[in-house]
């Protein structure tokens, strides 16, 4: 006896078949419609130089439009909860820097920075500069130290966003310095620049790459490098070790790298990573990239996962002993 569920079995296998095909289907003509390159700061920082030089390379591969979105606040967060939540299908991403592995450490929030996304891929890498405004009359880390601490609590640091990793670089300065700058948090790196030129705060951290336009014009003065060793493009400033604070936040971190989703498909986040990495090998593309401040640095999805988590490991390593210290972040 031929029964109707056996009448209909091919249909269904078949219609599992077409279901199971056209998902793949999908990410082999990937992308077929614009993508959207989240950005969790205002637009004039360092991340949308990044954001509009890798997206005009993958619109100029690949034909259709990847438009940087700044969604600034919330110490990135709210960049980071709209890619989170967004369907994980590629269009969609976000670029970050080393704050997505702090913020969620310092500000409430249900997100997990390695669990709730996929890692694509590094671009770039870079330092952060001391700044200080010119009527400030230090010329040197030494002098900095020296002058702030006969000024206890009177000079003022800008941060691009509150739990960043620029707030957790001047903590830390604060306290391997002893000394007690207030922190005045602006929402992004250009407007945070901005109140430093315009003599609104004495200090800064900025990146190597916003600061040099301004240092060039001579609208701000240097004082220091992160990192181990003298930044390319700013070869006259020391770094803290040479001007005399050895190992100041002089760890790796994750560069800027590209994020979507959790639960992306292998094959689309393959895809982004083989072309990113092909960027980042091209020597024009690292020239453009060393003339921003930054040193180019490519990574597989496996090797920035990596990276992510040393980095948030780190991160909480660090909250740790600043908390035992008594430094308390400011929201």
């Amino acid at each position: 006896m031929i029964t109707r569920a056996m009448l209909l079995a091919p249909i269904v296998a078949l219609s599992g078949l077409i279901a199971s095909i056209a998902p793949a289907a999908a990410q082999g003509d990937y992308p077929n419609r614009p993508v959207r390159l989240v950005s969790g700061y205002a637009p004039g920082g360092t991340t949308s130089l990044v954001g509009r030089l890798i997206g005009q390379k993958l619109t100029e591969s690949w034909g259709q439009q990847f438009i940087l979105d700044n969604r600034p606040g919330g110490g990135t967060l709210i960049g980071a909860e709209i890619v989170a939540k967004s369907a994980p299908d590629g269009y969609t991403l976000m670029l970050v820097d080393s704050v997505h592995v702090l913020a969620p450490l310092l500000i409430k929030t249900s997100l997990h920075p390695i669990r709730d996304f996929a890692a694509i891929g590094t671009v770039a890498s870079v330092e952060l500069v001391l700044l200080v405004h010119p009527s400030v009359p230090p010329n040197n880390l030494a002098e900095l130290i020296a002058y702030a601490k006969g000024r206890p609590g009177q000079l003022t640091y800008a941060t691009p966003a509150i739990a960043g990793s620029q707030h957790l670089a001047t903590e830390m300065f604060n306290l391997a310095a002893s000394i007690q700058a207030r922190h005045v948090p602006y929402k992004g790196a250009g407007p945070a620049l901005i109140a430093l030129v315009g003599g609104e705060v004495n200090m800064y951290f900025s990146t190597v790459a916003t600061a040099i336009p301004h240092v060039k014009a001579g609208k701000v003065k240097t004082i220091a490098v992160t990192g181990t060793k003298r930044s390319v493009t700013l070869p006259d400033v020391p770094t803290f070790t040479e001007a005399g604070l050895p190992g100041f936040y002089g760890h790796k971190r994750p560069g800027f790298g590209i994020v979507g989703p959790a639960g992306m498909p292998k094959a689309i986040v393959d895809k982004l990573s083989s072309e990113i990495l092909k960027y980042v090998k091209q020597p024009q593309f690292r020239e453009s990239l060393i003339n921003l401040g930054l040193e180019p640095t490519a990574s597989t999805p496996q090797e920035y996962t990596e990276w992510l988590k040393a980095g948030y490991a780190w991160n909480i390593d660090t909250l740790a002993m600043l908390k035992k210290k008594g430094v308390k972040f400011e929201f």
